[in-house]
């Protein structure tokens, strides 16, 4: 049974996949860091579910979640355990995992979709998709003591020192960029070389250096661009930079390769 004060499987599971809106991860988060071995707990669930998320292949975590829902179990947004989970940590990996995927078929008889081309070309759904999430941005504003997560289209000003997160909600490689009212393009992850970095699937991920904001005007807008597959960094880049010289660089999508997702994350200034 869990004492009092410490956190639960359920929710530590819920931490490990990013699986909360932001300030209720933050809390968790903050939470979990006051608990006697909280944060050892965590790290031991986020390696086994990265060794479990590369052992299993995605035919057989779909096999596997079919299976489970047939035998009726509730749905994972519910606290409690479903009947077919037991308190033991040792299985939370691998049922983290199998909730990392859900397979997508089409279904017999129904038409083709035609692709997507043009503006929405970068926003075609995935073949796997991880349960419920879809891949986000953390902005985190670094004060003296301890740092602010930002809401979306917060008010940020010259010499703010801001870390980047990501949850890739089981994405493999992206790219983390930036936009400026200054037309500026600011490449944040992969650090170096042509290839998209590669990703943590679960969890929230922070960037590991911090970015100040200089004084460009109206915005700074942040974007995520993910993929299942390793991808070049260069079209994402041409892409920024075509959207920066835009007047509309401040609402408009990136126009994107085929296969690759975007969210992006605004800052007002």
């Amino acid at each position: 049974m869990n004492s009092p004060s410490r956190i639960p499987d359920w929710l530590l599971e819920r931490i490990a996949l990013g699986e909360l809106p932001p300030e209720e991860l933050a809390a968790a988060r903050a939470r979990l860091a006051q608990e006697p071995g909280g944060p050892e707990r965590l790290a031991a669930l986020e390696a086994d579910s990265r060794v479990t998320l590369e052992r299993l292949s995605p035919e057989r975590v779909a096999r596997e979640v079919d299976t489970r829902f047939r035998r009726g179990a509730p749905a994972r947004e519910a606290p409690a355990r479903s009947p077919w989970l037991t308190s033991a940590m040792g299985l939370v990996p691998v049922l983290a995992a199998l909730a990392l995927f859900v397979v997508v078929q089409p279904e017999s008889g129904s038409p083709t979709r035609e692709p997507t081309t043009g503006a929405l070309a970068g926003l075609e759904p995935e073949p796997t998709r991880s349960k419920g999430l879809t891949p986000r941005l953390e902005v985190h504003r670094q004060r003296a003591q301890a740092d602010e997560l930002l809401a979306e289209g917060a008010v940020a000003v010259a010499g703010d020192v801001v870390q980047l997160a990501y949850v890739a909600a089981g994405q493999t490689h992206g790219v983390i960029l930036s936009v400026d009212g200054r037309g500026s393009v600011t490449l944040h992850a992969p650090e170096h070389g042509a290839q998209a970095a590669t990703l943590a699937p679960s969890g929230t991920q922070r960037l590991a250096g911090a970015y100040e904001l200089d004084d460009a005007p109206r915005f700074e807008r942040f974007f995520l661009v993910t993929s299942g597959q390793p991808f070049d960094v260069a079209p994402v880049l041409e892409a920024a930079r075509t959207l920066a010289a835009s007047a509309d660089a401040h609402t408009a999508s990136l126009l994107l390769p085929e296969g690759l997702t975007q969210v992006s994350f605004t800052l007002q200034k």
